[in-house]
Formats: structure tokens, C-alpha cells, sequence
């Protein structure tokens, strides 16, 4: 999916996935192909099973 798309589907700005992507923040992998960026909905779902919490101080997996 775009980064847009990608954005939308985790509730954040697309500016943020740039951001995370240029500074390496939560090691949320991303395909370049030509000058897009896309990201495998796989990728995402691992992504937001690493930062699933299991009470406020917790993740699970980390």
C-alpha cells in the first residue's frame, strides 16, 4: 500500500511514516520502488503486533 494508504490504515499523518522511516524510529520496514514508497500490509500487521501493549507500562514481544 502507498504511504498515504499506509498512513490512513494506522491513524497517523504520512509526514509521520517519512519521519519514522528517514530516522529509523520503530523499525517499520517500507519498499522503495522507483521514487514510491510502499509497505506490505504483513509489515504493518508485525508492526502493530510489536507495539501491542499489554497494560500501560508493557509491550508484548519487546
Amino acid at each position: 500500500m502507498s504511504r498515504i494508504e499506509a498512513a490512513d490504515f494506522l491513524g497517523v499523518r504520512h509526514q509521520t511514516l517519512s519521519a519514522w522511516a528517514s530516522n529509523g524510529r520503530y523499525g517499520l520496514p517500507y519498499v522503495k520502488v522507483g521514487r514510491r514508497v510502499m509497505y506490505r500490509i504483513s509489515d504493518i500487521e508485525e508492526f502493530l503486533d510489536r507495539r501491542t501493549v499489554s497494560n500501560s507500562e508493557e509491550l508484548i514481544n519487546d
